[in-house]
């Protein structure tokens, strides 16, 4: 269901002025089970200390045929169970990826990689970080974890939208969002036949044990981001003396999972707006919005009013309020952002160069994002989410954010996960990274100190930053800090900064060009 899936980024075109560019979407962020006992392999593993041989024998052993695949990378498919619980009942298969070290005589083993999520493909992961330093003495491994793409799927038929895209709906319109919610989760339950509870975070987590025993490896390294650092946190509670080096990048927040993380995205969105409107009062004598915050952000309700009450050509309200918030997350294209809200409360849209983002919508959705997600319990009174619009949809209209307190999927649940959700602690395995930057709007900024807490990992935080994954995106003072762990071992402080990307000279002119150089380079924001 697209509502419950992503806000794309494709709106932030807008950005550009002066022609129309073209370049891809990421997901906004609508846009993780097992009872965690320490280092064992399966919820089936021997207990009492009685002699038994062990359930995944067969899963551990197996041969594995490598295949060139996806530019430069060889593939390979692995059987697991479906239920870790009954090893011998059903199976599917798990597709993965691997580009060998690029200096075998420094190899130290396997990084695992992960985009996040929830539902992320991570078969191309291998070839987003070749160029790390990284690379070089790890083989580098990527999965389409359980229900996703090349592994055995869990799809879900897609339902009409019975509401329309509104950045603030009326209170009349909620029922509706409510009604499609409910009819997606029926259309996942009809479609997604007995797989759908046991695509979970700790079954994710089991499976990449198994790939590396597979491998032959003592121990496996991790790199996650976004969804993958909590993954990335299960694996580790789970099998505390399997797990080496990890880095979790852009954390989710350990007591958010999951409708808090949700919601806290349309604070995080807010601040970066704030953020912005503070910049471009600063520099009033070019871009004449208000000289103070305040006055900025006045502007740009006036405009939001004036779209509400009569688009210009395709450009609405619900667009500007979705530019709005994506275009003030990325601090270089600020100026981009200002030179938008000046041609439209012109009226000058096409001059604003509006790229409206139209997709065909297929039969056939992936369904793990609103299984993963449905882990741990949400509110099933209605009121409860109606009541968070209200406020949402008045006080954080940008980037789309009365959708983190929508009802989703998880609201009307038909299935019951089969086991509770990972108590997530570090209790044999080494000190870790987390990196967060401070404008992070998928998973907000205090949710890598609070996972950093948890786990006791060191935390680098990234200044005046909205970007959502940030190692192998070009910030080079992460990118050094985090290869020095990674190679050498070699912790930073336990709580140390990095620059962001820099804020524009505003006497400088906006261009198409410096839009889409920077979007396409902006590194990894996927999903959670």
């Amino acid at each position: 269901m697209r509502r419950y899936m992503s806000v794309g980024l494709a709106v932030a075109a807008v950005l550009a002025t002066g022609m129309t560019p073209s370049f891809g979407t990421a997901p906004l962020g609508t846009a993780p089970l097992g009872t965690a006992s320490s280092g064992t392999a399966s919820p089936g593993a021997a207990s009492s200390g009685a002699a038994r041989s062990d359930p995944l024998a067969e899963f551990h052993g197996q041969q594995l045929e490598w295949s060139p695949c996806r530019q430069d990378l060889e593939c390979a498919d692995l059987v697991l169970p479906l239920d870790y619980a009954r090893p011998a009942a059903d199976r599917i298969s798990l597709a993965i990826s691997r580009k060998k070290a690029a200096d075998p005589g420094r190899r130290r083993g396997i990084l695992v990689l992960n985009p996040g999520g929830p539902g992320g493909s991570g078969l191309d992961m291998p070839s987003f970080l070749a160029h790390a330093e990284a690379s070089k003495v790890y083989d580098l491994i990527g999965f389409d974890p359980r229900g996703v793409g090349g592994s055995t799927a869990l799809t879900c038929r897609t339902v009409p939208e019975f509401a329309a895209v509104d950045s603030r709906p009326a209170d009349s319109e909620f029922p509706k969002w409510a009604a499609e919610a409910r009819a997606a989760e029926d259309a996942c339950h009809r479609a997604a036949g007995g797989i759908r509870p046991f695509i979970s975070s700790a079954n994710t987590a089991r499976d990449l044990d198994v790939v590396r025993a597979v491998l032959g490896e003592e121990k496996l390294n991790y790199l996650g981001y976004s969804y993958g650092t909590y993954l990335g946190a299960v694996y580790g509670s789970l099998f505390p003396n399997r797990l080496d080096r990890s880095v979790l990048d852009s954390s989710v927040h350990p007591e958010w999972i999951w409708r808090e993380q949700f919601r806290a995205q349309a604070v995080a969105i807010r601040r970066n707006v704030e953020a912005w409107a503070a910049w471009a009062a600063q520099h009033n004598d070019r871009f004449k919005l208000g000289a103070t915050s305040g006055e900025v952000l006045t502007t740009v309700e006036g405009v939001a009013a004036t779209l509400g009450a009569a688009p210009v050509e395709d450009f609405d309200r619900t667009t500007f309020d979705a530019t709005v918030g994506v275009g003030s997350r990325y601090r270089p294209l600020w100026s981009e952002l200002a030179d938008s809200v000046i041609r439209l409360r012109a009226g000058k849209a096409s001059e604003a160069a509006a790229l409206m983002a139209r997709s065909a919508r297929d039969d056939l959705v992936s369904g793990v994002f609103n299984t993963v997600t449905c882990e741990v319990d949400w509110p099933t009174d209605l009121e409860t989410y109606y009541e968070d619009m209200r406020v949402f949809r008045d006080r954080y209209p940008y980037g789309y954010g009365v959708l983190r307190a929508a009802p989703t999927t998880c609201t009307f649940r038909t299935f019951t996960p089969p086991e509770p959700a990972v108590a997530l602690k570090r209790a044999g395995y080494p000190v870790g990274l987390i990196v967060q930057a401070d404008g992070d709007t998928q998973t907000q900024y205090e949710s890598g100190p609070a996972m950093a807490a948890r786990l006791g990992h060191n935390l680098i935080t990234v200044l005046d930053e909205g970007k959502h994954g940030i190692y192998g995106g070009g910030n080079a003072c992460v990118d050094k800090s985090v290869d020095r762990y990674l190679i050498d071992g070699v912790l930073p402080a336990s709580s140390s900064t990095c620059p962001g990307d820099p804020r524009p000279d505003p006497a400088q002119e906006s261009s198409a060009q410096h839009v889409q150089a920077y979007l396409d380079g902006r590194g990894v924001s996927a999903g959670f």
